[in-house]
């Protein structure tokens, strides 16, 4: 397999495709290929929306491949869309590898349908800040799988959720490969399992795309490395762990999350793969040369940065709660947000204060991770704000307590956005690049796991 080959053959993509888009793609291609490809319906979103399973007829072993586990990550949908009409052309490349490829382009629909407004550009921090939607933990189809772990229990999975436990069952995949990806920085790996033979290749398929690994600070303080930018996945048993060793009495109704897509699959020895991918990046995102600031005085300030933050938003939120009239999926993904922003602050103040290795000086990606990716992610929650109060105004609301807080809100949005954006070196990644990375890793890894 020339994954290089493979990699330079991606075209260049100008836009993310809509659901409806995708859906039409997977018509063309079966019509294509009515002897290798067939699609059925495995269930259907709270919406009604159906959920289409796209099959690639092949080997025995069974690769389950998933879009928008949430439904502000449609790289992973580009990706489905270049893998499957590439294993569609290349016999060869099928035939080497082996398998049956399971495809659900995208698992939220409704959600998809929330974000798709900044699908076809322009591709900034504002603006994708303006139209992202991210569901609130209790309503994440990756986050909703069941589970019994001391006081986190749940058994009531979404729609969506159960769909995928029925292709999880069903296939029991040798591989399964769950397409996230973040928003700003350089790229990185979780894996089930450690897999040394993949590490240099993991590490190497960036660079055909000039795109960074992200060696700063892990998304999670507790995330556990296997290798530069590459660990070991998190699960929702972790948070909890972490959370009561850190003196939280109840984690369980301190977390949200259930469990994940890679808990559930346990159970029939699937290797799990994500790689996170970033739409924008910056040259300090993979800096390892030394700063005059100390890791832990970096971490701290970003708590202060995200405190203030937060409290702003809960003070707009409570000035107009008594009156908002909608329940929305944005109102209860800010509202989710607000509760979740507290509780695992006092664990990770505990951490950072207690922990040697935040006791040096913070290298160049450290430094930006702790002041300028977290500012991006704060911005999300902004342009969650003022969309739920836009939402109100266009039903009707014109209560002017509401009309204040959205002008308010409109204004940090916009003032946060510009002093981000001037602060940065930054560029918006060709999707052709972000596809690449995930095509080829995945294909990397389904090629390994034949071998071991």
């Amino acid at each position: 397999m020339d994954l290089q080959q493979i990699a330079a053959d991606i075209p260049d993509y100008q836009e993310f495709l809509t659901f409806d888009e995708l859906n039409a793609s997977s018509q063309r291609l079966r019509e294509r290929y009515p002897d290798l490809v067939s699609t059925r319906e495995v269930g259907s979103t709270r919406n009604g929306e159906p959920i289409e399973l796209l099959t690639i007829a092949g080997g025995e072993d069974n690769a389950f491949i998933f879009g928008g586990p949430h439904p502000n990550e449609p790289i992973g949908c580009m990706t489905i869309e270049y893998l499957s009409q590439r294993l569609c052309a290349d016999d060869g490349l099928r035939a080497e590898l082996g398998y049956t490829w399971h495809f659900i382009k995208s698992i939220d629909a409704d959600g998809m349908r929330l974000n798709e407004g900044w699908f076809k550009g322009p591709f900034t921090p504002t603006n994708y800040a303006r139209h992202f939607y991210r569901p609130a933990r209790h309503e994440q189809v990756e986050w909703t799988f069941p589970i019994d772990y001391k006081s986190l229990k749940f058994a009531d999975p979404l729609p969506e959720t159960r769909a995928l436990m029925q292709v999880i069952d069903e296939t029991k995949p040798k591989l399964l490969y769950s397409l996230h990806n973040a928003g700003f920085g350089g790229v990185y790996y979780y894996v089930s399992a450690e897999c040394p033979a993949l590490y240099d290749t993991f590490h190497q398929i960036p660079e055909w795309f000039d795109l960074a690994l992200d060696l700063g600070e892990p998304e999670l303080s507790f995330a556990e490395p296997y290798a530069p930018a590459i660990y070991r996945m998190l699960t929702s048993i972790d948070m909890y762990d972490h959370l009561e060793r850190h003196g939280v009495a109840d984690p369980g109704a301190v977390i949200g999350f259930k469990a994940s897509s890679a808990q559930y699959a346990e159970r029939h020895g699937s290797f799990f793969l994500i790689v996170e991918m970033p739409y924008f990046d910056e040259p300090r995102v993979n800096d390892q040369s030394p700063t005059t600031t100390i890791r832990r005085a970096a971490i701290l300030e970003a708590m202060d940065i995200a405190i203030e933050h937060d409290d702003w938003i809960r003070g707009r939120h409570a000035a107009v709660a008594s009156v908002l009239r909608l329940d929305t999926p944005v109102r209860r993904a800010l509202e989710d947000f607000l509760v979740m922003s507290a509780g695992f602050r006092e664990a990770d103040r505990e951490w950072v204060m207690g922990a040697e290795e935040t006791n040096r000086p913070a290298t160049q990606a450290e430094l930006f991770s702790n002041l300028y990716t977290s500012r991006f992610y704060k911005l999300l929650n902004t342009g969650l704000l003022a969309r739920m109060l836009r939402e109100e105004i266009a039903k009707g609301n014109t209560d002017r307590a509401l009309q204040a807080a959205s002008e308010d809100a409109e204004a940090r949005l916009e003032a946060d956005g510009v002093a981000l954006e001037s602060a940065l070196d930054y560029r918006a990644i060709p999707i052709r690049s972000l596809v690449g990375v995930q095509c080829c890793a995945g294909l990397a890894t389904a090629a390994y796991l034949q071998k071991s």
